[in-house]
């Protein structure tokens, strides 16, 4: 079984509900199982500024597809989501990324892994620090690192994880 880290972000339509059925709709997958989620936060645009605030969170999964596969399937769930690409770093009703898989380097077509750009969010580092197993979180990430990030990018808790495990968040 893969460990996986996958980034959840949502700017158009109910925001919350989006992110939480998207979490439930990889977790019917029956090669995908919700491990640990991050709690809900609300960021400021990056990159393309004209456009409402994001809810991003982190989650961990097990996985049992090969990291193709496994962007393949998040692919189709935007889709599903009704997701569209047409501005670069534009509004979107779900964006999905893979962060981390296992500790491995993949570099091939449409996918890197660990994910190029997640070292320099903070709406990416602060939930993911939140659950990740600390051998998946660089040294140079401490606490003054995502303070400074957070402070920069508009990072802000929107509903914090409940404590009751995975299914309190997911079934709220």
């Amino acid at each position: 079984m893969n460990v996986a880290y996958i980034a959840l972000g949502s700017n158009i339509g109910n925001r919350e509900e989006t992110l939480l059925e998207a979490i439930r709709h990889l977790d019917s997958h029956k090669a995908i199982k919700v491990r640990d989620i991050s709690s809900i936060y609300e960021t400021d645009p990056v990159g393309y500024k004209e456009q409402p605030t994001f809810l991003n969170m982190v989650i961990s999964v097990n996985v049992n597809l090969e990291p193709t596969e496994l962007l393949s399937f998040l692919q189709a769930t935007e889709q599903h989501f009704g997701r569209k690409r047409e501005v670069e770093w534009g509004p979107r009703t779900l964006d999905l990324d893979i962060l981390l898989y296992n500790q491995e380097n993949i570099e091939i077509k449409d996918l890197i892994i660990p994910h190029p750009r997640m070292w320099e969010r903070g709406f990416v580092l602060i939930p993911l620090r939140e659950i990740a197993d600390y051998k998946h979180i660089p040294k140079e990430i401490n606490d003054e690192k995502l303070q400074e990030l957070r402070s920069k990018e508009g990072v802000r808790v929107w509903k914090p994880k409940n404590g009751e495990g995975v299914s309190g968040l997911i079934e709220s």
